[in-house]
């Protein structure tokens, strides 16, 4: 067996291997890269061309089926700690203030420090805000919309 196969074939084996472990749709596309320049190799092309077509197949597989491959594993994740807190409403503890650097609101039994997306804004103790995002520790608000009665 010819050296370049062997070796096609020994990284194609590391990459499954480290796909395996982390599970994370990183090497697989790599490893398919690894074994059609072994097949090259095994079919006595030479090593340059082995290289150029592991890296184009690679890079191709990569950027065409990730994505897609992503959005069809992620489905059905559930988001986890802060990120599930996003589109949910809190009260305000205390008045959110960007400008005096004051707020705080509780969600689920906790206080988290709060602004809002606008400098000049401020919303008052008691009311009911939606979470827009996070920055850090701080949860980024808006008034709560209220449903329009036709």
């Amino acid at each position: 067996m010819n050296t370049n196969v062997m070796a096609w074939l020994i990284l194609f084996v590391v990459l499954v291997a480290i796909e395996a472990l982390t599970v994370g749709l990183t090497t697989i596309w790599f490893a398919i890269g690894s074994l059609a320049a072994c097949l090259l190799a095994w079919a006595g092309l030479d090593l340059p061309i082995q290289v150029i077509a592991f890296i184009v197949i690679s890079v191709i597989l990569f950027v065409i089926t990730r994505p897609i491959a992503m959005r069809y594993f992620n489905k059905d994740r559930e988001k986890t700690n802060a990120e599930s807190l996003v589109g949910r409403t809190a009260l305000v503890l205390e008045k959110i203030d960007n400008i005096h650097a004051t707020g705080k609101v509780e969600i689920n039994g906790l206080e988290w420090t709060a602004r809002t997306p606008v400098e000049n804004i401020t919303i008052e103790k008691d009311e009911i805000v939606t979470i827009l995002g996070i920055e850090g520790v701080k949860l980024i608000v808006e008034r709560e919309k209220k449903a329009e009665v036709e």
